[in-house]
């Protein structure tokens, strides 16, 4: 296990539920069962407040916390364009997250593939959250 993704993890700032959120979303992963909420508030297409509450292993905690702390004050359309990065980042050779989204880099390691659904179900989550 690598200690870094632990430290990632273990900050849980955003772990609550936003109580007056615009969007949320709930999500299972089918594969282990892990399970993953998000509430946020929008405004003007800007996230204001992200918050999540999960039952899920270190690694998709890490890669929530590290989301959630990342999502706030920026824009719908850069989070739907990250989202897109990690549908794809394990199944292309060479793919680097672009500067903006470099901290994830710390995650999404080709050594972590076999973790891949559990390190992108925050992602799912969170697009399934802004279709509605």
């Amino acid at each position: 296990m690598d200690l870094e993704i632990l430290e990632i993890a273990s900050n849980t700032e955003n772990n609550k539920v936003v109580i007056n959120h615009t969007h949320s979303s709930r999500h299972k992963n089918a594969m282990c069962g892990d399970t993953m909420q998000v509430s946020l508030v929008i405004k003007k297409n800007i996230i204001k407040e992200f918050g999540y509450q999960c039952k899920s292993c270190v690694y998709c905690q890490a890669a929530v916390s590290l989301l959630s702390r990342n999502a706030i004050n920026k824009s719908t359309e850069s989070l739907k364009n990250l989202i897109k990065i990690t549908e794809n980042f394990f199944e292309k050779e060479n793919f680097t997250f672009p500067k903006e989204w470099s901290v994830f880099k710390k995650l999404f390691k080709k050594k972590n593939i076999v973790r891949k659904e559990c390190l992108k179900l925050p992602f799912k989550t969170l697009s399934k959250a802004l279709k509605k």
